[in-house]
């Protein structure tokens, strides 16, 4: 059996029996390792190597949950939340509750959107927004699940289709870069013509997730809410225009130094200059916000070391080999084909960002071969490497909607969250990742 298969199989299973990912994460890497003849010495050793890559991410989400933290002291989510409790209390018809349903809805999907592109913090604001709004979804009996959907489109599709922000690194700098370098001229490719196709699948997923899968009615314990999230906060004016200057200001700063960590510290020091956050609180607010992202930060360093594993296996390359074997010259099959593959290490990696550089090398030339054009191999590789980012353990685009819809207990990450995305998002986006390569 295939190293990389048997390691992301086994990663999975474990984490639906409920074992941690960080446990199913390290055990998957071991018995890849195994399976493809590495030594245990060998196996722990590029498990080792690997850990040190994801140590800048985990710091970053830790500096930017003391950050969250902060924002959190002055107000600016409660402010929200007291403001769509305040209609949910005045609106009392079926249709009336449906309206602020969507548009909590609307405004997490646009907050969302705007992380990636207009505002790249990634997923540091959704430990901000998504707990005070907890409360208020709950008097909606709004089912998790369908936030989780909604949250996941919204931290994947702009960065498949708009070339903005994060959008520009993955489709502009990873995605036509790493193609380009293996054979495909892409000069005067329209990267956006490419992904459109996928970009609506994932749509239809979002559609069908909010219209269909989780329309209904999800009750959960308020008495568990309250004790995490329904204490006083108290805000006015001045704290909560202080926390808009600071979201300017760690924004501003991550753009000129091209450093989350460096941009959300300097947020964290302004609310406290401000006194927002008076200096005897600091230290015990930001280990507190620290420990928030923890989990997040754990999972990304151990999914590197899983990464480092499966290339030191040298089987990405054998799983490929294999396919083609069972391809011939049937394109159709050759594309599905490739779209699979891409499920699976990315699902194991847990990042299209980090998958694109490993397939397209094997992708390309076999594409090539196949007569795709240009086109087409840019929608095969983009779609690959973006599938399983829905609907991985390890991936923080299911990661940060469970940091934040799991404060009080009441939201598993496997079953909440990376089961309902993927198959909301990663099976629509097989289909029509397939469609793309077909008549591009």
């Amino acid at each position: 059996m295939n190293a990389v298969v048997a390691a992301v199989a086994i990663m999975l299973v474990l984490s639906l029996c409920r074992i941690h990912v960080v446990v199913a994460l390290i055990i998957g890497a071991i018995s890849g390792g195994l399976v493809a003849g590495l030594s245990l010495d060998a196996t722990i050793a590029a498990f080792n190597k690997g850990l040190g890559g994801g140590a800048t991410v985990a710091l970053s989400y830790a500096t930017l949950g003391a950050f969250a933290v902060a924002i959190g002291k002055s107000g600016l989510a409660h402010a929200l939340a007291d403001k769509a409790l305040a209609l949910v209390g005045r609106q009392g018809d079926g249709a009336a509750m449906n309206g602020i349903r969507f548009l909590i809805i609307g405004l997490l999907l646009a907050v969302a959107i705007s992380s990636q592109n207009i505002l790249p913090i990634h997923i540091a604001f959704i430990p901000l927004v998504v707990p005070p709004l907890l409360y208020v979804m709950a008097k909606l009996n709004m089912d998790r699940r369908l936030v989780a959907c909604v949250l996941t489109f919204g931290l994947i599709t702009p960065y498949m289709f708009l070339p903005v922000g994060f959008g520009g690194i993955y489709l502009n700098e990873i995605l036509l870069a790493n193609v380009a370098d293996n054979g495909v001229d892409a000069t005067g490719l329209n990267v956006m013509s490419a992904m459109a196709l996928p970009a609506l699948g994932m749509l239809v997923g979002l559609l069908v997730a909010v219209f269909f899968s989780y329309r209904g009615d999800r009750r959960y314990d308020m008495d568990a809410i309250a004790r995490t999230e329904r204490v006083d906060v108290k805000y006015s004016p001045r704290t909560l225009a202080m926390a808009l200057v600071a979201i300017v200001v760690a924004f501003v700063v991550q753009l000129w130094l091209g450093s989350m960590i460096l941009g959300a510290l300097a947020g964290f020091v302004l609310f406290n200059l401000s006194g927002v956050v008076k200096w005897k609180e600091a230290d015990d607010l930001f280990t507190e916000g620290m420990k928030m992202l923890a989990m997040i930060g754990f999972i990304m360093i151990a999914a590197n070391g899983f990464a480092e594993v499966m290339r030191e296996t040298g089987e990405i390359a054998t799983l490929v080999q294999g396919s083609v074997a069972m391809i011939g010259n049937n394109k159709p099959l050759a594309a599905l084909l490739m779209l699979v593959v891409g499920l699976l290490i990315t699902m194991g990696i847990g990042s299209s960002f980090s998958t694109i550089p490993i397939i397209a090398a094997l992708y390309v030339p076999l594409a090539l071969q196949m007569g795709f054009s240009p086109l087409a191999i840019v929608a095969l590789v983009g779609t690959a490497g973006a599938l399983g980012d829905a609907g991985s353990p390890a991936s923080d685009s299911t990661l940060g909607p469970t940091a934040g819809l799991n404060v009080d207990g009441q939201h598993n990450h496997i079953w909440d969250t990376v089961v309902p995305t993927f198959l909301h998002y990663n099976l629509p986006l097989l289909g029509f990742g397939w469609l793309a390569a077909m008549v591009l």
